[in-house]
């Protein structure tokens, strides 16, 4: 799936956990080097999984959409098995990019910046993990063309990649922490 791109899970790992996609063509072993690849957008040779990071940050919001009031960052990270500096790196992530709200003072905490119903799960993966796409030649928010490829119109990868591209983004779009934690799920 687009965008559900391993990032820092094992060994050789990129160091920057916040970038996760990938050329399709980078050669295996290939570290990206030399193909101008921006390291916070696309990674070569990950897997198409969805990072730790994003679960993790998956499991927060929807704990927060299902709380009444706030949220300590311990009380997610008990909660949710998440490790708790890990998961305060997450949170300030998400509310760097409008997610969640910090309060301070004895009732303070995390709480979602807006209804459950108002925020999607590609709300969040792109917040965490950047681009939804496979390949950075049919990403909408962080185009190129790869560097191998002769011709984006000759490319016979390319067509299927945006097919994925597209579903996944209407699936992940389609549904908010709210659908989710009710169990809808949107159709294809």
């Amino acid at each position: 799936m687009p965008g559900l791109i391993a990032s820092g899970d094992g060994p050789g790992r990129d160091p920057d956990p916040g970038s996760i996609l990938t050329c399709p063509n980078t050669p295996a072993g290939g570290s990206g080097a030399g193909h101008g690849l921006h390291r916070s957008r696309f990674r070569p040779n990950a897997g198409a999984m969805l990072s730790r990071k994003a679960r993790y940050a998956l499991h927060a919001m929807l704990f927060l959409a299902r709380r009444e009031g706030s949220a300590t960052a311990t009380e997610i990270a008990e909660a949710e098995a998440i490790p708790r500096k890990f998961l305060e790196q997450i949170l300030s992530g998400l509310k760097t990019r409008g997610l969640v709200a910090s309060r301070r003072g004895p009732a303070g905490g995390y709480v979602l910046a807006r209804p459950p119903e108002a925020i999607s799960f590609a709300e969040i993966l792109r917040a965490i993990d950047g681009p939804l796409a496979l390949a950075p030649c049919v990403s909408q928010t962080a185009f190129r063309p790869c560097d191998d490829c002769a011709s984006l119109e000759a490319c016979e990868i390319r067509p299927v990649l945006a097919a994925v591209r597209d579903a996944t983004a209407r699936l992940l779009e389609g549904t908010s922490l709210a659908a989710a934690i009710k169990g809808g799920i949107p159709e294809l």
